[in-house]
């Protein structure tokens, strides 16, 4: 990271420690906020999730992922466990860098940080 560098990372997690598998599915980001390469804060937000039924999951009445991304318009960067296509999509068109990966948000965090966290593209799932 550059000096002065700021940016604002959202973790996709139902429980605010381990990242969700599922983006549609979690309730809630975890945000924090970074400056040359320290975390500084981070908060729990909600998230507009979907709801699921036997035929299949549906984004509520008029929800789509537009609003899911809402509460993190001013983040640059999102990890998560595992999302659809297309939300992966929607996420990209969002203009946010979309990490795919496994386990705890710290980890993650940190790893991201030090530039050794990969994107899992086998994370996203089928719709």
């Amino acid at each position: 990271m550059t000096e002065g560098k700021k940016l604002k990372v959202a973790a996709v997690t139902e429980d605010g420690i381990a990242l969700s598998n599922h983006f549609g599915m979690a309730p809630a980001y975890r945000v924090f906020s970074i400056q040359d390469g320290h975390i500084l804060a981070g908060e729990m937000r909600q998230k507009p999730h979907h709801a699921h039924h036997p035929q299949g999951h549906s984004h509520g009445a008029g929800m789509g992922h537009a609003d899911m991304f809402a509460p993190i318009r001013d983040c640059q960067v999102l990890i998560c466990g595992g999302m659809g296509s297309p939300a992966y999509e929607s996420a990209l068109s969002a203009g946010l860098q979309v990490v795919l990966t496994g386990g705890e948000i710290q980890a993650a965090l940190q790893a991201y940080l030090a530039g050794e966290l990969q994107s899992d593209l086998r994370r996203i799932h089928r719709h």
